[in-house]
């Protein structure tokens, strides 16, 4: 009866010191408020961000089906997503693990022992003085449970599902990472092919200023040396061919990892370019209040935070006495038939107290520890704030300015064709010499790579945009 009061008496207390809670509960901080998208300095460019929802599927901006087919393959089959996978399925495992601790523990036993004891030690249960051997059969119950009275467990608890959020947020990152690196590499490839339909085009202007120089030379009216220059014009324009050629292979390589696929696989499928649609005037980036809530690095700070705050509970928790009630029922017979008696029974049950006295500041050195992570993972979480919003405003600006730079080279392009065709018109009339031209061919040439590396640069910058804002979600 003094047994059941004591248990019942446990059951209460614990009932009523269960808001008892060492540590301080977690609160998010407040340093991502501040976040606002800022105007863009000096001149506008036609297509601008603007303070609108951002599509889940952002790389749609692009209007390419192809480019939205690689991304989604690429989701089924990277290996870097399902590394992410198998860590988050590690994190919820342990999280279940510290669940399990809130809860009594209960095992069953049933063994069975050969043994002989000392004639010459403690009493020989069969009687037999240690002159012989004898049979030991044993089963029972036995359960225990941690009267969880400062909450040390459900800080360990908490700190188990904030790890989980980080596993979490790990995936959604790596998933981001992926869909912006396929789209990159695919604009990479997609410039590389423009370059070298422009190369294509600047070759076959020089061969024709070459076929010119000799009509000209057959005529009479133009030199060895106009054949001799137009001729390493011709040669100069083809040997960009083949480096483009091999970056365009590597590129294709490249997207086929990402999608893991072996190399060439994707050969077929990519190697005919296609034009990349222009983008709309109008580039939803989000609300500046969601970005906490889209970027997968804040989130993880965010959560790393909460698992420092918990664990320093938890440190704190081991100061205090742990109560633990176990107990114990079964049966004990040195025959089996005797198993099953009424006398083999047995029992035990009672609480245990386990206080702290000395151990060399260990409690106290950890407990330091902690704190000093949880101090370290707040600073961690300021600077990830800053560093999404540095990173952000970057992407703004470089989107800016390379459609700028765009549109200046557009208009040195259509200078250079007609300073082309004139210098070629003046070459035939012979009022200029044919170094003229080349040096018009070479120009044109350059603004035209100019031109594309540029439109490849603005089309990754607002992929890099799109990044740095987290995506959608």
């Amino acid at each position: 009866m003094t047994g059941l009061r004591i248990c019942a008496l446990g059951v209460i207390a614990c009932a009523v010191l269960s808001g008892c809670q060492v540590g301080k509960d977690f609160q998010r901080p407040e340093s991502d408020s501040r976040i606002e998208w800022l105007p863009v300095s000096g001149e506008a460019a036609p297509s601008q961000p603007v303070a609108a929802p951002i599509n889940a599927r952002w790389w749609e901006v692009f209007n390419d089906p192809l480019l939205s087919s690689l991304i989604d393959r690429a989701t089924q089959a990277s290996l870097d997503l399902r590394i992410a996978a198998t860590r988050l399925e590690q994190s919820r495992a342990a999280y279940r693990v510290s669940t399990g601790e809130q809860l009594p523990q209960l095992d069953g036993t049933l063994g069975y022992q050969r043994k002989r004891n000392s004639g010459k030690g403690l009493n020989d249960p069969s009687g037999q003085q240690g002159r012989a051997p004898f049979e030991q059969w044993d089963s029972g119950l036995s359960a225990s449970w941690e009267l969880d009275f400062w909450g040390r467990v459900r800080r360990e608890v908490e700190a188990a599902g904030a790890r989980v959020e980080m596993a979490e947020s790990d995936q959604r990152a790596a998933l981001l990472a992926l869909q912006a690196e396929v789209a990159r590499q695919y604009l990479a490839l997609r410039g590389v092919q423009s370059c070298h339909e422009v190369t294509r085009q600047n070759l076959a202007l020089a061969r024709s200023s070459l076929e010119l120089s000799r009509e000209r030379l057959r005529n009479g009216v133009a030199t060895e040396l106009d054949v001799a220059e137009a001729a390493a014009q011709v040669a100069a324009v083809e040997s960009r061919l083949p480096v483009l050629e091999q970056r365009q292979a590597q590129l294709i390589n490249a997207l086929g990892l990402l999608l893991a696929q072996a190399p060439r696989a994707l050969q077929r499928e990519l190697e005919q370019p296609v034009q990349m649609a222009a983008v709309p005037l109008q580039v939803p980036v989000g609300l500046p209040s969601e970005l906490a809530e889209r970027r997968p690095d804040i989130r993880r700070a965010a959560a790393h935070l909460h698992a420092a705050t918990a664990s320093t509970g938890v440190a704190q928790g081991d100061f205090y006495p742990r109560i633990t009630l176990s107990g114990n029922v079964g049966l004990q017979a040195l025959q089996l038939s005797d198993l099953g008696s009424w006398g083999a029974r047995q029992f035990a049950f009672g609480p245990q107290l386990s206080l702290p006295i000395f151990n060399g500041g260990r409690l106290r050195g950890m407990l330091q520890l902690r704190e000093a992570q949880e101090q370290e993972a707040a600073l961690a979480y300021q600077q990830t704030v800053l560093r999404a919003w540095q990173e952000i405003d970057d992407g703004m600006s470089l989107y800016n300015a390379s459609q700028l730079q765009q549109r200046k080279l557009q208009e040195a392009v259509q200078h250079n064709r007609m300073a082309l065709a004139a210098a070629k018109r003046q070459y035939v009339e012979g009022v200029v010499d044919f170094l003229n031209v080349l040096s018009v061919q070479r120009a044109l040439l350059s603004t035209q790579q100019q031109w594309v590396q540029s439109s490849t640069t603005q089309a990754q910058a607002l992929v890099s945009l799109y990044a740095a804002l987290g995506g959608g979600w």
